[in-house]
């Protein structure tokens, strides 16, 4: 994590009310250093800002027609470092599209709803116990 252990969170969506609400849900909640984008591509052009999580939008077309959607966001994200944690998050709510995500490496994939900021915080929590638990493993695997 980065500095102050502040975990730097992006946040990837097109909708741009709903990208504003949710920085302000983690901004309220917890304590992150969020960078926001309205595109994919802006997303990977700040990718060596280090995130800790990524939350990306499945569709990411509502601004510009032609702008990468979430899948090859995705899979461009996984080719700079397949390491970063990228949390599906869409409106679709067909099983064949989670899945397609988790195909493509993603971590998790989230229903947009009423629900969806407490179950990505979840998730998030999952990330950075899973991640302290993986340096601490390691630290001891290095001692023995």
């Amino acid at each position: 994590m980065k500095k102050e252990n502040k975990i730097r969170l992006f946040l990837v969506d097109d909708d741009m009310v709903f990208l504003k609400l949710l920085e302000i849900e983690f901004l309220q909640h917890a304590d992150f250093e969020i960078e926001t984008f309205a595109t994919g591509e802006l997303c990977l052009e700040n990718l060596s800002h280090s995130p800790d999580v990524i939350i990306l939008d499945y569709l990411l077309d509502g601004t510009d027609k032609k702008a990468m959607n979430g899948l090859d966001t995705l899979d461009k994200i996984k080719e700079f470092d397949p390491t970063i944690p990228v949390v599906m998050l869409s409106s679709q709510d067909k099983i064949e599209v989670a899945v397609n995500c988790m195909h493509h490496k993603a971590f998790d994939y989230v229903v947009k709803s009423e629900t969806a900021f407490m179950r990505l915080k979840k998730i998030i929590t999952t990330i950075i116990r899973y991640r302290k638990m993986e340096k601490e493993l390691s630290w001891y695997m290095e001692r023995m």
